[in-house]
């Protein structure tokens, strides 16, 4: 018999917004939520032991708006003054603040924040716009529900996939970096565009990170764990221990009909339930960034006045379709890189890129690119054969009401 949540904190008709999915995108809602409507009752519900996974997620200063950068402030472990990218012809340090999050201190701040509206290992067997039926049996009410369980697999988006393994690790001698390897593409290039990315947290700890931007969406955890301790090797790093470690395949935006993305779930009685973050196809079309737009939709809630289940799913569909549509320009950028370019040479496309203006290279990451930088994004020579390039540039989507 299904029974209704009646205890502590969470009792019948208790909460006003109750957010599916303790990730990123629903705790950067329900922290905006907790200090800009305090007076709202709360519920977080995440289905494992911890929020936030095992993540550590990154932006530029110029990712997020003032707001933006206040809401995160709390959450931030280090920020260094300026990152590297390191390429077979060159390297270039790029003087712009950068800026991490580690899901250990994102578990920390919401638990804190948020209090006993927090509610761990609650697996969700199925969501409507104002109740939810758990796995176990229990079943809760709220006002307003948000579903922010992540990626929505869809046949409304074609993808492409950039995969990752990371070990935080400890060194027996300081590493010497004084700023963060954002991309070092100097090495072997293997399943598609591959880079290592390092964050240093102090003199001896270091995030290693093998990233590829592959054709498909298979990690063997195993190889990349054997590749990270060769480049560490190879930089003269000798690990003492491996702290944590994340792994991930992060979706990459080729083309898409969002409308149909959206009209694909259908309504219940109640209607359709709002979604944010990757549940909401909000993430950018080739770097896969999720946070900048998890911390914008996190803003626009707290702020509007209708926080009931049809305003909530309207705010949240119109976001996530105005920022698709917004973002044509990157996906046929994503197109040339995985359809154009030959997967050993994609390299030479990220190469060109960090050869542009420093300003240009910052609006592109915050996905605010003017006309001139898509110009001369496009100008001259591509760094992939023409005739595939042109393919490409004119080719029509497959899907019927993408732009």
């Amino acid at each position: 018999m299904v029974k209704e949540v009646s205890a502590q904190p969470f009792m019948r008709n208790a909460i006003d917004i109750a957010i599916v999915g303790g990730g990123l995108a629903g705790g950067l809602i329900a922290l905006a939520l907790r200090q800009r409507r305090p007076e709202l009752r709360l519920a977080l519900i995440e289905s494992g032991a911890t929020l936030g996974g095992e993540h550590t997620w990154s932006f530029h200063d110029g990712d997020v708006s003032g707001e933006g950068a206040t809401l995160l402030a709390p959450l931030v472990v280090h920020r260094w003054a300026s990152q590297r990218v390191e390429f077979p012809e060159y390297t270039r340090t790029l003087p712009a603040g950068y800026n991490s999050i580690t899901s250990e201190r994102f578990d920390s701040i919401l638990k804190d924040k948020l209090g006993v509206a927090v509610r761990l290992d609650q697996a969700v067997e199925k969501l409507s716009p104002q109740h939810i039926q758990f796995k176990s049996g229990e079943t809760m009410t709220a006002g307003a529900i948000i579903d922010c369980r992540g990626e929505l697999k869809s046949p409304h988006l074609a993808l492409g996939f950039q995969k990752f393994v990371g070990q935080a690790v400890r060194l027996a001698a300081p590493h010497g970096l004084a700023a963060p390897i954002i991309m070092d593409a100097t090495i072997p290039q293997l399943d598609g565009y591959r880079f290592f990315y390092v964050l240093p947290f102090d003199d001896r700890t270091l995030l290693i990170e093998d990233t590829r931007y592959a054709d498909g969406p298979v990690l063997s955890a195993d190889v990349f764990r054997a590749e990270i301790a060769a480049y560490a090797a190879a930089r003269g790093w000798k690990i003492e221990t491996v702290e944590r470690e994340e792994e991930g395949v992060l979706p990459i935006a080729l083309a898409g009909d969002i409308e149909a993305f959206w009209d694909d779930a259908p309504a219940g009685a109640e209607g359709h339930v709002a979604r944010g973050g990757m549940r909401a196809a909000l993430f950018h079309p080739l770097t896969g960034y999720s946070l900048p737009d998890a911390v914008a939709l996190a803003l626009a809630i707290a702020e509007t006045d209708d926080l009931s289940a049809p305003a909530l799913y309207a705010l949240t569909r119109d976001f996530s379709v105005r920022t698709w549509r917004s973002r044509s320009y990157y996906r046929l950028l994503t197109r040339m890189l995985f359809m154009a370019a030959e997967p050993e040479k994609r390299y030479r496309v990220l190469e060109r890129f960090y050869k542009m203006p420093e300003a240009l290279i910052e609006r592109f990451y915050a996905g605010r690119s003017t006309l001139a930088d898509k110009a001369r994004l496009l100008a001259g020579k591509p760094p992939v054969p023409v005739t595939k390039a042109a393919r490409v540039l004119n080719e029509a989507s497959a899907f019927s009401r993408a732009p």
